[in-house]
């Protein structure tokens, strides 16, 4: 029997290769609203193949707007990106508890449906900050906010309290609990508020010299299709212990300097660099141990740094041109 599958924000980066892996197997529904997934080619060539309704989630989820039966449902719709959390702070708070919040309240009068809770690196990032955990960090490591007056920390704040409304829904109306810390995720489509599209984008436009903020400041990225890998593979575990897991690369830790010259010698451009001071609260190094995730499901990332970077440097060059001719 074919799994019945829900992915809120299946229009985001996440969302919409999640779908393209299950389609094939599964019957799956997209939840999105639109407010940052893209209504574009790659959502039109899986349309048919998947059903899609449109609902903003921080609203409640309406009487029969979705089916009862799900056998997993992925929580992926939030308000992702620093830019967003230093401009917009009240937004990504209210954003991300609400539709966290009302997929809850949604789902506790179901049965059966194992829920997939997108959480964030960015919840412990506070801990390392001030000595409380140790990198490469664990799941269990005591949780804090060094400075909540830093309008960067409300991303942070709504993974963790995230978190705890998942805990406590999953214990009081029984259903089984995956909360995935997602680490440094890139690829194709992702939007153009992270790392790895702005050094694109700003080498495409020309920038020289090329300026990068805490150079020095040290990442692991993983590839989108080893992040699907290892979500697929956690919420189909029989299990219904409510689990907390590291997702992503531990193999392949590098300066943000490096990184850069990587998408420079992708893209064949080779500006002066600029080296600018990091962001506030923007950690000095963020490695994930993924002891536990290998323990439970044997993943092993599949994808390498330098060809997830030419993936995703491919993909974003075509975006951007075709952007500009449409401009």
């Amino acid at each position: 029997m074919r799994k019945k599958i829900l992915i809120t924000g299946g229009a985001g980066f996440i969302g919409l290769h999640l779908a393209r892996r299950l389609a094939a197997t599964c019957d799956v529904t997209l939840l999105d609203d639109f407010s940052r997934g893209r209504s574009d080619a790659a959502l039109s060539d899986l349309l048919g193949r998947v059903e899609l309704v449109e609902h903003d989630l921080t609203r409640p989820v309406p009487d029969g707007l979705l089916a009862d039966d799900f056998t997993e449902v992925y929580h992926l719709a939030a308000v992702v990106g620093v830019a967003h959390s230093n401009d917009n702070p009240r937004r990504v708070l209210r954003t991300n508890l609400l539709t966290t919040v009302h997929l809850l309240d949604w789902l506790a009068g179901r049965s059966g449906a194992t829920l997939c809770f997108a959480s964030s690196s960015e919840a412990y990032a506070g801990s390392v900050e001030t000595g409380l955990a140790d990198v490469p960090t664990a799941e269990d490591v005591p949780l804090m906010l060094p400075d909540p007056t830093v309008a960067r920390s409300s991303y942070g704040f709504s993974k963790i309290a995230g978190e705890v409304l998942c805990r406590t829904y999953a214990r009081a109306h029984g259903f089984p609990l995956r909360m995935v810390r997602f680490h440094n995720v890139y690829g194709p489509r992702m939007g153009y508020d992270h790392v790895i599209p702005q050094f694109v984008e700003r080498l495409l436009s020309g920038a020289d010299p090329f300026a990068i903020h805490g150079a020095d400041q040290t990442r692991a990225f993983c590839y989108v299709d080893d992040a699907v890998d290892a979500i697929t593979a956690l919420t189909a575990l029989p299990t219904k212990e409510p689990l907390l897991v590291n997702v992503g690369n531990d193999q392949e830790e590098i300066p943000i300097r490096e990184l850069a010259r990587m998408v420079f010698d992708v893209l064949e451009r080779h500006p002066a660099i600029d080296i600018r001071p990091a962001p506030p609260l923007s950690p000095q190094r963020r490695l994930p141990d993924i002891t536990r995730l290998r323990g439970l499901t044997g993943y092993r990332p599949a994808v390498r740094l330098e060809e997830g970077l030419r993936r995703t440097c491919a993909w974003y060059a075509q975006d951007i041109a075709a952007r500009g001719a449409g401009a």
